[in-house]
């Protein structure tokens, strides 16, 4: 989600094996519609989150587009005609839609059609840390006290860390990352998703806007600020749009 500024190259150590072979995997599946930003953005996030890279520094969305892009530069052009990935196909850079199970563990239960495979991305927020992470795919659903919950697998987790979450609290569509020209669309008092970059891990929390400190832009972009309060522990915090997605609800 993070954007670089024009020119700048952060130090990087390189992608992990699990990394270039799920890039090699999609590369081979999804062709050159991986050069799209979102889907880079996407795949970057992903990586980012998984526990592969704790301790590792963060991937940045144009890491992994130079990385196809160099990629297809080295591969013949006979080759390159593979398929595209349609509408219904995931943008986030994991290679299976979104499924649930058809069978329900109640009779006269069904799936809500909102979350039915392919249709959407969604993320969830993990009751371990209060932090949201992409969801890669639904394993089981049930009803709990008059409650919808469904069992999650998080985008770069093993099974260890499935969890139940409430679908109406803990389930929404994937937010969406904000451009340098979008700024205007951030309100006081608006609910936004802030990226938290720390030591070990890169983690997203919801949060409220106090106050905006509106600048002029220049070749970098957005050099305005916003100053935050977390939702999840009071904490404020003045960051970059840079930083911020838009909650989609």
């Amino acid at each position: 989600m993070d954007r670089l500024r024009p020119r700048e190259r952060p130090a990087f150590s390189g992608f992990t094996k699990a990394e270039i072979e799920k890039m090699e995997k999609l590369l081979k599946e999804s062709g050159e519609q991986l050069l799209n930003r979102e889907i880079c953005q996407r795949i970057a996030k992903s990586f980012n989150r998984s526990s592969g890279r704790a301790g590792k520094p963060i991937v940045k969305w144009n890491e992994v587009h130079s990385w196809f892009q160099n990629q297809q530069q080295n591969v013949p052009e006979a080759s390159k005609n593979v398929p595209m990935l349609t509408k219904a196909s995931p943008s986030n850079g994991t290679d299976e839609n979104l499924e649930m199970p058809k069978d329900s563990s109640k009779a006269g239960e069904r799936i809500p059609d909102s979350l039915e495979a392919g249709k959407l991305e969604f993320e969830a927020r993990s009751s371990k840390d209060g932090a949201w992470y992409d969801v890669d795919v639904f394993l089981d659903h049930r009803f709990l006290s008059g409650e919808f919950e469904v069992c999650v697998r998080f985008i770069g987790f093993g099974a260890e860390e499935d969890e139940w979450v409430n679908v109406k609290k803990s389930v929404r569509q994937r937010s969406i990352p904000l451009e340098h020209s979008e700024c205007h669309k951030v309100k006081v008092g608006d609910l936004v998703l802030c990226f938290q970059e720390k030591r070990d891990q890169a983690i997203y929390y919801d949060a409220h806007v106090l106050e905006i400190q509106r600048r002029l832009h220049d070749i970098r972009g957005c050099r305005c600020l916003f100053l935050l309060r977390y939702d999840h522990d009071d904490s404020e915090e003045r960051v970059r749009l840079r930083r911020l997605c838009r909650v989609l609800r």
